[in-house]
């Protein structure tokens, strides 16, 4: 099978300036001036961060508003009955249901970006964690994806809000934009995201936090941003 890559990615990668590491603002200016796909690309950031996940108290997960969205449409599925149920129906959830929900993810339906449920729906929704768990959908109320106003947790996650988490290798990917984005706007969700990932740095988190940050869109090179900026060491 050959690696050989495309034309349009080598011209992308001939702009990228190899062993450099950009500001957030230069590394967003320059992804908006590489050559782009013919689709609207995503924007990902990663990071590689100085934690063990393997222990408890350094496993670093959480939710950020993004102050621009991620320009996806965000598929909503709520379990919930009764009065939180009909206040998810009305705030736009894409579907709503308790039981009969649960037997459906149960029999393998995935189709859906973010899950919610109500704190007493949490017993029966735990029957699927083997379904949702390994695929980042299980509700949780770090993320405020476990709560009785179902309406303010859906507004939240359409109008942008984004959990992370790190892996079992350290890293963290996040898509955070698409690439019609304005520099301004992917720099600014940029911001946001890693604000969020300092601060929810591990009181036992040891060394350098952040080793590496990159920014890219769908097909195109990655960009190296500069951690120093956000880089904490120990004492």
């Amino acid at each position: 099978m050959s690696n050989k890559r495309s034309k349009r990615y080598e011209q992308a990668a001939a702009l990228v300036e190899e062993g450099k590491v950009y500001s957030l603002d230069d590394a967003a200016a320059l992804l908006k001036k590489l050559p782009a796909p013919k689709f609207d690309a995503t924007v990902t950031f990663s990071a590689h961060l100085g934690v063990d996940p393997r222990k408890s108290d350094q496993m670093v997960r959480g939710s950020v508003p993004l102050p621009h969205g991620t320009g996806k449409k965000v598929r909503v599925i709520v379990f919930a009955s009764g009065d939180a149920a009909k206040a998810a129906t009305d705030a736009g959830a894409d579907e709503v249901g308790f039981e009969d929900l649960i037997k459906k993810v149960q029999g393998g339906w995935v189709d859906f970006d973010v899950a919610i449920a109500t704190p007493a729906a949490m017993t029966e929704v735990r029957k699927v964690a083997r379904v949702l768990g390994p695929r980042g959908l299980m509700p949780n109320p770090k993320t405020g994806t476990v709560t009785d106003d179902t309406a303010t947790a859906i507004s939240a996650v359409k109008a942008g809000r984004i959990d992370y988490k790190v892996d079992k290798s350290g890293n963290i990917a996040s898509a955070i934009g698409k690439l019609s984005f304005k520099p301004e706007q992917i720099s600014e969700n940029l911001a946001a995201l890693i604000d969020s990932i300092v601060k929810a740095k591990p009181a036992s988190a040891k060394g350098i936090y952040i080793n590496n940050v990159t920014v890219s869109a769908s097909m195109l090179p990655g960009i190296v941003i500069d951690p120093a900026v956000y880089t904490t060491t120990s004492k």
